[in-house]
């Protein structure tokens, strides 16, 4: 062990093999040299994943991105990452390589990344690949906002009650719904409700952690569970969703509109099904609503 310990970080360091660790908050603590070349990374630098794909997008370097509009691929790419213990998939550097890249999820949150070099792969193969990694992606995304769709949404609820039922532990579960959703459609048409739907997503979604996974499950009522996490931890997280979601001004299109959300919350407990779950969940929204809208009902 104390061998291992002496020579394994030197050895990653000169691998071309791209490694590198991020903590549950989805901070780079250490990344070797070849994943430093590629994705611009400073020896030591403590930035978030999506801080290093930002700075690779607005310098075209790093990754290659399938798409111009870099928020909403931030947000898909973020309904996925760190969600499953274990996930493998190509990604395309901007200098033209091809890399196989795994990611391993500890129990603490903690991702081990690890990426090789595939480029030398037959193109045929790799065109084969690529349009079922997409068509896989696109089953587990929601159209409008980027987010993780419904179909997702309860795969992850299902795992999580099922490491629950054995292993016990913390999960919490939060059923969100934009208030008086139909008025603001009426008022200011359909194009403009999409727009709220985008807005709440990307703000949600910019303040999660890299475990946490949300989904839009129905019209305007979204999922969010959350792993590892007391209902105390959660109540106080939602509290503060609330408040970042009342400041006015965020959607130009109508700078005077504030509009809110209310939320019912629960927590995964051992011989739990799915449907005791979210019917839990559901019915402390319902109370939500019921009280006054705006505000955090726990089953």
């Amino acid at each position: 062990m104390q061998a291992f310990g002496e020579f394994s970080q030197p050895l990653f360091e000169a691998s071309g093999t791209l490694v590198a660790i991020f903590d549950a908050q989805d901070v780079l603590r250490w990344a070797n040299a070849a994943f430093r070349r590629v994705y611009g990374v400073v020896e030591g630098e403590a930035i978030t994943w999506s801080q290093i794909v930002r700075r690779n997008f607005e310098q075209g370097s790093g990754v290659a991105f399938s798409q111009a509009d870099f928020e909403r691929w931030l947000l898909s790419a973020k309904s996925r990452r760190g969600k499953v213990p274990y996930r493998a998939f190509e990604t395309d550097t901007t200098d033209g390589r091809w890399l196989w890249m795994t990611e391993t999820v500890s129990d603490e949150g903690w991702m081990l990344c690890v990426a090789s070099d595939v480029t030398e792969l037959r193109s045929s193969e790799r065109l084969l690949r690529q349009a079922r990694d997409s068509a896989f992606k696109a089953s587990q995304t929601d159209d409008l906002t980027g987010i993780s769709n419904r179909r997702h949404a309860m795969e992850v609820l299902a795992q999580m009650v099922e490491r629950v039922n054995i292993t016990g532990g913390h999960v919490c579960v939060a059923l969100l719904d934009i208030d008086r959703f139909k008025a603001i459609n009426d008022r200011f048409g359909h194009q403009f409700g999409d727009a709220v739907l985008v807005d709440f997503s990307r703000v949600v979604q910019q303040n999660i952690r890299i475990a946490d996974c949300f989904g839009r499950v129905g019209g305007e009522e979204f999922m969010l569970v959350m792993p590892r996490i007391t209902p105390g931890g959660a109540e106080l997280f939602i509290e503060r969703l609330l408040r970042l979601l009342a400041r006015p001004g965020r959607l130009p299109q109508q700078p005077e509109l504030q509009y809110s959300f209310s939320a019912g919350l629960t927590e995964i407990k051992p011989g739990d099904t799915v449907q005791d779950v979210y019917k839990r969940a559901d019915a402390a929204l319902y109370d939500a609503k019921f009280s006054g809208r705006g505000r955090l009902m726990i089953a």
